[in-house]
């Protein structure tokens, strides 16, 4: 009876793993660890924009209404609970994407107002946040690369035959993507150039007028 036992449990697993059932709880997993990672570098994010927005406050108070934009949209982001759950509800991951995406642009607003202040460029405080901010978009673009990955792996696998009836006997759904109308412009990390604009060259002195012929 024992050697029977065993050697059903061993069809059940040997079945189990023709039929996908090990690649998906494997991709699952990766799902869930490069979600993390993106909600850790998008919290980053957010943590940096209130020193931003103090340090440019202290040179372009009168610059309001961008000040505010960038606040308003980081109090959304705030008010917003990305856990796993959300993995599998498309309307709280559309959510969380479109005020992810609210805030992407009204910082890249507050970088096109900073080029009217020289002297808030060249400011030591401001010039470490840009710097952290620059650093922090660049890991955002590589933790939603590899979540964008999972994501094509696993969608695939809960699609194709046959473990497409594993998915569904378990109840594995496809799961949400990005997906941005311009994927290479929010990939973009903001770069704030320190330098000071050259000066414009000289005019060229105007050629001296001949004298007329005797």
């Amino acid at each position: 009876m024992r050697r029977l036992l065993t050697v059903l449990a061993a069809l059940a697993t040997l079945s189990l793993t023709n039929c996908g059932y090990n690649a998906i709880q494997s991709q699952d997993e990766q799902i869930k660890s490069s979600w993390s990672e993106v909600v850790n570098q998008y919290q980053r994010r957010a943590d940096l924009v209130p020193n931003l927005v103090n340090s440019v406050k202290g040179f372009a108070q009168q610059e309001k209404d961008v000040l505010l934009g960038v606040t308003n949209a980081r109090a959304k982001v705030g008010s917003i609970q990305a856990s796993p759950e959300t993995l599998n509800d498309p309307a709280a991951f559309n959510k969380f994407q479109q005020a992810q995406g609210e805030l992407s642009g009204a910082l890249s607003r507050l970088l096109v107002v900073t080029e009217n202040y020289p002297q808030l460029k060249s400011d030591a405080l401001f010039r470490d946040l840009m710097s952290q901010l620059e650093g922090t978009e660049n890991r955002i673009t590589v933790a939603r690369n590899r979540y964008i990955k999972s994501v094509q792996d696993y969608n695939v696998t809960v699609r194709s035959f046959p473990s497409n009836l594993t998915a569904m006997m378990f109840g594995y759904k496809e799961k949400p993507n990005f997906t941005v109308e311009n994927e290479k412009a929010i990939s973009t990390a903001p770069k704030v150039d320190f330098n000071p604009a050259p000066a414009p060259a000289p005019a060229p002195a105007p050629s001296p007028t001949p004298a007329p012929a005797k």
